[in-house]
């Protein structure tokens, strides 16, 4: 296969993402309305070579080079296509800021993939794209809805597949996703989980994931309010987020239906109705200024479309 032009530019655009939801530990993931934008050029210069160009305030810290987590889901895309690596700039709007439990690194990955892919006019299937991008996250529940968008349940089978169920979510349910100015490194967040947990936290969890994926698709808030209960993750993640059960207190006081840690953390996310989201957000921001904490809290839909990419 032929390498691209030197110039040839496609402009990609990913979601953010908000993971687990609760009890649904690293298989459930929602796309949410905040996306990355990434301006992808091939240009001259050895294989090696990955300029990063950062075009917001948030990724300052963030550098090009070999090892960038982006030129290297680009590299398993050439990889796969039996193309010869070639130099790349990227240039990059945040929205998603990193480490926040928002699913940045998922979309490095993702927008690394498609966009490689579609430098290349696209030889990859989608479902290709998806299977380099869990390999390289470790975990679906990010990179999944990234790259397909919408709600979305992903497992490995008893046949070693992954299995994609996209979930319906009622129109009327809302997110509101408190991000704080805190940091919180997935690994770290990690660290503090223990290796077994006992019988009846796991069937609880089961129990309450049911609840949920069935609330979120009627629109029913007590299925909601039922299901948005963890016992896998959270209670061992809550004392790595400063004043963050207070903040999901102040949501639930304000109306909110179910409260959650946001992926690994330290964001969180308050599910709702629309005419609730202002006070929510309201509520959550004031609880996190309360502890010493910059906040914002957006009001976001469910992100329906995945990546998409355009010529540039």
């Amino acid at each position: 296969m032929i390498q691209p032009h030197i110039g040839k530019k496609v402009k990609v655009e990913v979601p953010s993402t908000s993971a687990n939801l609760g009890p649904g530990f690293d298989c459930l993931g929602a796309a949410l309305g905040l996306k990355n934008f990434f301006t992808i050029t091939r240009i001259d210069g050895n294989s090696e070579k990955f300029d990063l160009i950062m075009e917001s305030t948030e990724g300052n810290h963030l550098r090009g080079g070999p090892e960038n987590l982006f030129y290297r889901a680009a590299q398993r895309v050439w990889s796969t296509a039996e193309v010869e690596p070639f130099a790349l700039e990227a240039r990059v709007n945040l929205a998603v800021p990193p480490a926040r439990g928002l699913g940045s690194s998922a979309t490095a990955i993702v927008a690394g993939l498609v966009g490689a892919n579609a430098l290349i006019n696209d030889p990859l299937s989608k479902e290709k794209l998806l299977e380099l991008a869990i390999d390289i996250e470790g975990h679906p529940d990010n990179v999944v809805p990234s790259l397909l968008g919408g709600l979305c349940f992903t497992a490995k089978a008893a046949s070693e597949r992954w299995r994609v169920v996209r979930c319906d979510w009622h129109k009327s349910i809302k997110a509101v996703v408190a991000i704080p100015s805190l940091r919180l490194s997935t690994s770290e967040a990690r660290r503090v989980m223990p290796k077994t947990v006992p019988i009846g936290d796991a069937v609880m969890n089961l129990g309450s994931l049911t609840l949920l994926l069935n609330g979120l698709r009627t629109g029913r808030e007590d299925l909601i309010s039922d299901g948005m209960h963890d016992r896998l993750h959270e209670p061992y993640r809550w004392k790595l987020i400063k004043g963050g059960k207070e903040v999901c207190e102040a949501a639930m006081s304000a109306g909110a239906l179910g409260c959650a840690i946001s992926g690994a953390g330290p964001s969180i996310l308050a599910l709702c109705k629309e005419d609730r989201g202002k006070v929510i957000s309201q509520a959550m921001v004031k609880a996190w200024e309360n502890a010493g904490v910059a906040s914002r809290a957006p009001l976001l839909n469910l992100q329906t479309t995945g990546s998409t990419w355009a010529p540039g």
